[in-house]
């Protein structure tokens, strides 16, 4: 089988380690792929990037025998690559561009929850400057700030004085920080509570939950510091117990699911729910139409079931017929970033020694280029070491005893992924006693 794969991040590279499992794959191609990705075996990296849609639909139609197309990142499918995947025969997994709107636009994700009675954080929507201020100077603290268009996970900010959260609105409107994507915005109410992150197989008839996980987005310890696309993450979320996901799954996944169905939105692919588990119950902030990064890294390595079989259910509207299993272990994914992410990088070039894998640690490549003198950091994000066990304590601690084998120079790290959720465990467990 020869599979095409759209993205160059550790998201693409968990989905092709994944993918090559299955002993039916002859070829992958990868669009652009990456350093990690272009030393796995039967890849082939094509430099054509993820956000050139044209040009990877007409590549795409010069492969004779293209048996799957599997579109990573946001933006190529905001741009409507699946369509036009589609158009050529091409089994696609990723959303059409009217499915991806619940991702490409914070306004629709919230009209549509609205529409279906799915429970989310109270909004309203600006694109005047002065109203958003004046709604601003009288609302309750603290503010949640979202440009409404894609914005490389920076165009959320939590205001918790009103001088940010005017600051943040003259960004998006004023200065046009975030351009097109942020000429409108949204101001939320601050939901309050544990997240959760829960990814879902979805072909438009059939929804599965994924394994729940704990993204932890904030560039420092201790949750300070500016938001990235996601420093770790663990999986499972030990406070989404199976009282909470039967809860999410009767208000939030299923009405999701129906409201797609009566609004005769074509959705194959992944359906993230991000969640806050409120006093009131479960809320979602924010949907995502495909796999989360680094949430993949985390969940993807406790799948029992052919990843590869499984994706072709979803793009095929066959996920009903498809076996969906996870390992009852636990993971956790460490980012490895470059210096000053998620600002201006100042250690590009840096060189990565990639020792043999131990048994049961992965490293995903995300910012990684292969050049004539081995790996070199090119990207924020650079390498994800994943580990797996059959606890979270083991997971944690073998995820980190990884660390030092692949530290570049000048590397940024959290040294606390896991430690929210390991204190709840302990906590429940003296609890119990």
């Amino acid at each position: 089988m020869k599979i095409l794969v759209v993205g160059s991040g550790g998201r693409e590279h968990a989905l092709i380690k994944g993918i090559l499992k299955n002993p039916a794959v002859t070829e992958i191609y990868a669009l652009p792929g990456n350093g990690g990705i272009a030393k796995e075996p039967k890849v082939t990296c094509v430099p054509i990037g993820a956000e050139e849609v044209l040009a990877v639909d007409v590549f795409a139609g010069s492969v004779e025998g293209l048996e799957l197309a599997v579109i990573g990142p946001d933006d190529p499918l905001a741009m409507g690559l699946a369509d036009l995947l589609r158009k050529r025969g091409i089994p696609c997994f990723g959303p059409s561009m009217d499915g991806a709107r619940l991702e490409s636009s914070k306004v629709f994700a919230k009209e549509f929850m609205q529409r279906h009675n799915i429970p989310t954080a109270r909004f309203s929507v600006f694109s005047s400057v002065e109203k958003a201020l004046s709604h601003v100077k009288q609302a309750p603290l603290p503010l949640v700030v979202k440009a409404d268009g894609l914005a490389k996970g920076k165009g959320v900010v939590v205001a918790k004085t009103r001088k940010t959260a005017m600051a943040a609105v003259l960004d998006s409107l004023e200065n046009k920080v975030f351009g097109k994507s942020g000429e409108r915005i949204l101001i939320e109410e601050c939901l309050e509570g544990p997240e959760v992150s829960v990814l879902a197989f979805c072909d438009g008839k059939t929804l599965i939950p994924m394994v729940s996980s704990m993204d932890h987005k904030a560039a420092l310890n201790g949750d300070e510091g500016p938001n990235t696309g996601g420093m770790g993450v663990v999986a499972p979320n030990p406070f989404y117990d199976e009282k909470i996901a039967a809860i999410c799954w009767d208000t939030i996944f299923k009405p999701t699911l129906e409201g797609l169905q009566k609004e005769g939105i074509s959705y194959q692919g992944c359906l993230y729910f991000g969640l806050m588990l409120t006093k009131d119950g479960p809320k979602v902030i924010e949907y995502n139409c495909r796999f989360g990064d680094p949430e993949a890294q985390a969940v993807l390595p406790l799948l029992q079931s052919d990843l590869l079989s499984v994706l072709m259910a979803t793009a095929q509207g066959k996920l009903s017929e498809a076996t969906v299993s996870f390992a009852k272990q636990a993971s956790c994914c460490v980012v490895l970033a470059s210096k000053g992410y998620p600002g201006k990088l100042e250690n590009q070039g840096a060189v990565i020694l990639v020792p043999e894998e131990k048994p049961g640690v992965i490293a995903y490549h995300a910012g990684t280029k292969l050049e004539k003198d081995g790996l070199t950091a090119r990207g924020g994000r650079v390498l994800g070491i994943t580990a797996v066990a059959d606890t979270l304590e083991q997971a944690v601690s073998k995820a980190y005893a990884a660390v030092p084998d692949y530290l570049f120079y000048e590397a940024h790290y959290r040294t606390d992924i896991g430690k929210t959720a390991l204190a709840y465990l302990t906590a429940s467990r003296e609890g119990e006693e």
